[in-house]
């Protein structure tokens, strides 16, 4: 499994001042077996201590003594000694909520030791103000599904994941390399990037295989939904799950979910669905200046799924329906696109201040406009629009580029990657005004390129 957060923990490990890191992210995205083969790979001894399994642990946690609590853990079978080339992994850490003010005391007395945590619920603690947090004593390390290039590095085409990696506008992309992304994009739109997902593909090449793992995973979080929806009715919840999956895009209004429940009762459900990272909001921001959550709206969002290929197998949505599609309709129609772009750009911006992904909404009498995306780069604010076809597709862009000001917009589609100027009339205020903006035109396959090509863009 090579993944990019390898080279985030090499260059943990090497800091003389590190902090004991906490690895954050749902269920099954790889939070453990990434722990395991780093310490592997830097050929440390792992002191591996599930927490959910040892419960009675938390009066060892409590005393706030890390010589004791080292003490403690080396009796428990599988650990060993625990010296300063070790790595102590605290797996699944909020089953012992006591363990996470802990850190601290590790970080204070045994600075040596690399400590890193991870669990899977581990939002819900961290959201409980009656824990006494280590702030600023811990450093936080966000995960979330495999990418499109860590699928195809895994899938044995790391010469194409290299070639994304090292792709200029300026040297262009040959339509073959194109045309094989493309098809493999479809590949990765149905696996997804559940790692056991991507595994399963790797080892056999049966889509069955994949499908099977899809319909275990979902299984899995449907089981877990008691373990954090507490006395909430499960059977709503799941129907809010579901629905959520079916509706990924489109700005969130209750009554599609329930028309029995108040919104509020809705609003909670999926307040704690974002909170196990099942689902995440993208919120309305007006986007007149930076940050862009300055100005936003928390009461109008639209919601992501956690990752494609779940979404996909959830609305019931196998192979042959995603490999019938052509290119404008695997763009335009559906949520797959706007899915698959959402979750990279929450890869992207994994160790921003606020991760929460922000769109742009004008809801008027006789004309709406809406952009899918609106993110910061270098400073810089930029709209990002999915859309295939050339013609009547980028209203919205022209609207929010004269209301805004902005130089630079981006556009996704399933075409070969350019950047042109584009010129337009749109009214604002009333008054027809013309605008002039670039356009970065890219193919859905280089959304992990993004930050690199707008910096060699001019402002």
């Amino acid at each position: 499994m090579d993944r990019k957060q390898f080279s985030r923990l090499e260059d943990w490990l090497a800091r003389p001042d590190r902090k004991p890191l906490i690895l954050r992210g749902a269920r099954q995205v790889g939070k453990s077996t990434l722990v395991r083969l780093f310490a592997e790979r830097a050929g440390r001894p792992l002191a591996e201590v599930n927490l959910e399994r040892r419960p009675d642990l938390a009066g060892a946690f409590a005393r706030n003594d890390p010589a004791y609590l080292l003490r403690v853990l080396e009796t428990l079978p599988g650990v060993g000694p625990i010296g300063p080339d070790s790595v102590l992994f605290l797996d699944e850490i909020q089953s012992v909520p006591e363990a996470i003010p802990a850190l601290r005391y590790l970080r204070e007395d045994v600075s040596a030791l690399p400590v890193l945590a991870a669990g899977s619920l581990l939002d819900f603690a961290l959201a409980d103000h009656r824990l006494s947090m280590p702030v600023g004593r811990v450093a936080y390390l966000h995960m979330g599904p495999m990418t499109f290039t860590e699928f195809l590095s895994a899938a044995g085409a790391k010469q194409l994941a290299a070639r994304i990696a090292a792709f200029e506008l300026e040297e262009g992309l040959d339509p073959a390399i194109h045309n094989r992304l493309m098809g493999l994009l479809r590949t990765y739109l149905f696996t997804g990037g559940m790692p056991e997902a991507i595994l399963a593909f790797v080892r056999s090449g049966r889509l069955t295989d994949v499908s099977e793992v899809h319909n275990s995973i979902i299984e899995t979080y449907r089981e877990d939904l008691p373990r954090y929806v507490g006395s909430r009715s499960l059977p709503r919840v799941v129907n809010v799950l579901n629905l959520a999956a079916r509706n990924v895009g489109r700005k969130v209004k209750y009554a599609r979910f329930s028309t029995e429940d108040q919104a509020a009762t809705i609003r909670a459900d999926i307040e704690r669905l974002c909170l196990a990272r099942v689902l995440a909001k993208v919120v309305h921001s007006h986007a007149g200046g930076l940050p862009l959550h300055a100005e936003a709206d928390p009461r109008v969002f639209k919601l992501l799924f956690m990752d494609v290929g779940l979404m996909n197998a959830v609305c019931g949505l196998g192979w042959t329906g995603i490999e019938s599609l052509d290119t404008v309709r695997l763009v335009n129609e559906g949520a797959m696109a706007e899915q698959f772009i959402g979750q990279h750009l929450q890869d992207l911006l994994a160790d921003a201040p606020n991760r929460e992904l922000t769109y742009w909404l004008r809801e008027g009498r006789s004309a709406n406009a809406e952009v899918d995306y609106v993110a910061a780069f270098d400073g810089r604010i930029v709209p990002i629009e999915v859309k295939a076809g050339a013609k009547g597709s980028l209203r919205s862009l022209h609207q929010f580029v004269a209301e805004k000001e902005v130089s630079l917009a981006v556009r996704f589609d399933a075409a070969l990657p350019s950047a042109h100027t584009v010129t337009a009339r749109v009214q604002r205020g009333g008054v027809p005004v013309e605008v002039s903006y670039r356009l970065l035109s890219l193919p859905l396959y280089l959304v992990e390129r993004i930050p690199s090509l707008l910096r060699a863009l001019p402002a």
